[in-house]
């Protein structure tokens, strides 16, 4: 670890928690003022800081400023304002109908906090992934504990000095180590965990949960696949995926991470991968401009390895060309990649691009079908009916048309993943829900006139019970009758066809 990071002592972290969990039960954070006080205060560390956050990430990931203003800086600020200019409407109690029943009756959903909270970053993104679950966990009005990957260590150092100069410190702290430091704090309770990283992490998380039914949200990732049809435009799709592709250097949990194309396409599409790269890197060497590094030598030697051990042709790039004390890997362009290849067992996390040739988009959705739900699914095609297709008969945590990583800068979109790619969502008011507790309420009259009205007409459920009793509550509460009574109950309407859709089964 960076001799940068000085970490939280362990035998610390039980008393961080427990003043944690005695300032939420003032009920301090109750108040939503105090919330948008906070979460000013959480923009101003982040506008204030800007170029020191800049260059912490250049430090720990060689990403350029760009990079780093537009997908996290921008992103990050625009969420904070948005959250505060809607936090009074999310917080309010929602009214809800019960029925003539309860005409007399009060009944709404409050939006409670959930407690004492966890939120562990991803070394990735330091300022998204990090910071932007605070703000959901901080607008929901809980007190949290926040745990910085140590694999960004300068960052996670800056977010530790700055913390307490813009932050409460009763209310929510930075806790910064490695292995002793979570292990440490996933032994105390909480009563909501939102984890981002890897999969195999992530089952530990969930596992030290469960000790106390802590509700856990899980940010994973996978291997998000992206499908071509020759009904594409290929010199779009080529810029937009090496830009998705190359964006943080590949070390984007929703990044492309292989191409399905149509086997008829796949070398048209390779000379356009190749003339974008042109445009955008004239230079593919270790000197290279606009182009990250690998975070740390472990992960450089895995990513080296997929290239080596790959079958698939080379079209750009290779392991050759790589610096190992620059933590440099070219943009790696393979071909006719086979299904088994090296670099189809795990998520890449690099720039590495396999290309996988299939024949058609049904074979593409069978292969993406035959393995773990990723986190995003993009695909290129000027056919609706195809795009219908491919929606209809896949699962992913998101889809993106035409584009990429679009589904994660947009606020009013719940970003989360679905089976190994994980659970929850998060973003704009999904992260409000996700760290708030749905709280039922009812209010009954119970006293005065009012209160002896109700009382006679619910008298009619205490005992002794008689067919009377129970014919009354039969007709004021039961909603069986909205349904009607169906003609022939033998007909079955729920039949699934999963046939393709006759606009586009001559072309599969």
């Amino acid at each position: 670890m960076s001799a940068v990071l000085q970490n939280t002592p362990v035998e610390a972290i039980p008393q961080i928690v427990e003043n944690l969990r005695s300032a939420f039960a003032t009920g301090k954070t109750r108040s939503v003022e105090y919330r948008k006080k906070q979460l000013k205060q959480l923009y101003f560390l982040i506008h204030d800081n800007e170029k020191a956050f800049v260059e912490a990430i250049r430090k720990d990931l060689g990403r350029p400023a760009m990079e780093t203003v537009f997908g996290e800086v921008i992103s990050i600020k625009n969420e904070i304002v948005d959250t505060v200019k809607n936090l009074d409407k999310w917080a309010k109690p929602t009214t809800v109908k019960a029925g003539a029943a309860y005409m007399l009756h009060t009944t709404q959903i409050n939006k409670d906090p959930k407690g004492t909270v966890l939120v562990m970053g991803a070394w990735n993104y330091p300022i998204t992934v990090q910071i932007g679950p605070m703000v959901s966990a901080i607008a929901a009005g809980n007190t949290t504990v926040l745990k910085p990957s140590e694999l960004s260590a300068n960052c996670a150092q800056l977010i530790a000095d700055l913390w307490p100069k813009y932050m409460d410190p009763e209310t929510t702290v930075v806790v910064n180590g490695a292995i002793d430091q979570s292990t440490a704090i996933l032994d105390q309770r909480f009563e909501h965990i939102f984890y981002t990283g890897s999969g195999n992490v992530g089952r530990i998380v969930a596992a030290k949960a469960s000790k106390w039914l802590c509700p856990v949200s899980l940010e994973l990732g996978g291997k998000s696949p992206v499908i071509i049809d020759h009904t594409a435009d290929l010199k779009i799709a080529a810029h937009r995926v090496l830009w998705a592709k190359l964006y943080n250097t590949g070390q984007t949990c929703v990044a492309p991470d292989y191409i399905l194309i149509e086997r008829s396409i796949q070398d048209r599409f390779a000379a356009e991968l190749v003339q974008a790269a042109k445009e955008y890197w004239p230079s593919m060497t270790k000197d290279v401009r606009d182009f990250g590094r690998i975070v740390n030598e472990r992960h450089w030697k895995r990513v080296q390895s997929l290239i080596s051990q790959s079958k698939g042709e080379i079209v750009m790039g290779g392991a050759e060309y790589s610096e190992e004390s620059e933590k440099f890997v070219p943009l790696t362009v393979l071909k006719n990649v086979h299904p088994d290849d090296a670099t189809m067992d795990d998520e890449i996390f690099g720039p590495v691009l396999p290309m996988v040739p299939v024949d058609n988009v049904r074979e593409a959705i069978d292969f993406i079908n035959a393995r773990d739900q990723p986190l995003a699914l993009y695909f290129f095609t000027a056919n609706d009916a195809t795009a219908e297709y491919i929606m209809t008969y896949t699962r992913s945590g998101s889809a993106v048309r035409g584009d990429m990583l679009l589904q994660y800068v947009i606020n009013e979109l719940p970003f989360g993943g679905t089976g190994p790619s994980g659970y929850g969502a998060y973003h704009g008011k999904h992260g409000f829900d996700t760290f708030s507790h749905q709280r039922a309420y009812v209010e009954e009259p119970a006293n005065g006139i009012l209160g002896r009205v109700v009382e006679a007409i619910m008298s009619s459920r205490y005992p002794p019970y008689t067919p009377r009793k129970l014919a009354l509550f039969r007709y004021t509460l039961s909603h069986s009758a909205f349904f009607g009574r169906p003609k022939n109950p033998n007909e079955s309407n729920t039949s699934l066809d999963r046939g393709v859709p006759k606009q586009v089964r001559t072309k599969l």
